[in-house]
């Protein structure tokens, strides 16, 4: 009986530490939270798998802006000529079938009628890197060759300064360009207000940073070469809408041959921490940046 009832402590105590430290809850409504140290991503499988929400405790780097194509993070395929506007709705509207397994959130979409492509995106923490580890999948479902690059659009509000490093930008989309500083080695971009819609494209070196309202926003992904982005494309871009609403933090993948049945793995780290720093060029906002993708 004792043996019994030590095991049946254990087992409690077991079942307790395991809740306690689950990194993925579901929030109900199609909503799922994720959470490494004082950080929080809820991704939302209802709308598109879209991440709606990236907290360091109580303060939000997202934008909550609920107007269309404003607010939160989605993911797209490139080049954007390939369907110009709007975007896919089973990549960036229907709905995803979500599951957990383990500390692993999986969702994934319908197949494209129109492209053959289903999109999958996978989330888990990395305690250890204080990171969420994004992985998306495009799956060639069209029955035929296809061509294809990874997309992630991060929408923030238009406050603050984005860096990354790179020498030059240069317009993009037709559209005017964004200006930009050169220092430390680094591309510095201070945002405003302008009734245009802008756009650049750079090619960087697989970061890109975002600081506004004492928050630091870092991501982290595979570095390209000039080459490598589809026509048009690039490793980087920005994009600033029309008046002081929204901005888009915009990374991209190789173009890659798929094959049918052949699928396009890419992985994107999100790290967010506090900063005393001024939101403006810096040796110590480049550093602290840098010193979080290690």
């Amino acid at each position: 009986m004792k043996k019994l009832v030590l095991s049946l402590l254990a087992a409690f105590s077991l079942g307790c530490f395991s809740l306690s430290a689950q990194t993925v809850t579901n929030s109900g409504d199609g909503k799922y939270t994720l959470r490494v140290g004082n950080v929080t991503m809820v991704v939302d499988a209802s709308k598109g798998g879209k991440i709606m929400s990236y907290k360091y405790n109580d303060k939000e780097v997202l934008s909550q802006t609920r107007m269309p194509n404003s607010f939160g993070s989605t993911f797209w395929t490139s080049p954007q000529s390939e369907w110009n506007w709007p975007p896919v709705p089973e990549y960036d509207t229907k709905p995803f079938k979500a599951e957990v397994n383990g500390d692993k959130l999986v969702l994934t979409g319908d197949k494209s009628g129109r492209f053959g492509y289903r999109v999958r995106k996978e989330f888990v923490t990395d305690a250890k890197d204080k990171a969420i580890v994004i992985t998306y999948t495009i799956i060639n479902e069209s029955g035929e060759t296809r061509k294809v690059a990874p997309w992630e659009i991060s929408r923030v509000p238009n406050g603050g300064i984005i860096f990354f490093d790179a020498k030059e930008v240069t317009p993009a989309n037709n559209m005017v360009g964004l200006t930009f500083e050169y220092k430390l080695k680094a591309a510095w971009h201070t945002l405003d207000e302008d009734r245009a819609n802008r756009k650049i494209n750079a090619d960087g070196k697989g970061w890109l940073a975002f600081c506004d309202n004492g928050l630091l926003f870092v991501k982290k992904f595979p570095d390209l070469k000039p080459s490598e982005p589809a026509l048009a494309e690039a490793e980087i871009q920005i994009y600033t809408n029309s008046g002081k609403t929204f901005v888009e933090i915009e990374e991209q993948g190789a173009y890659t041959t798929l094959q049918s049945g052949e699928e396009l793995n890419w992985t994107v780290r999100w790290y967010l921490e506090p900063t005393d720093l001024p939101a403006e060029p810096s040796k110590a906002l480049l550093k602290q940046a840098r010193s979080m993708l290690k």
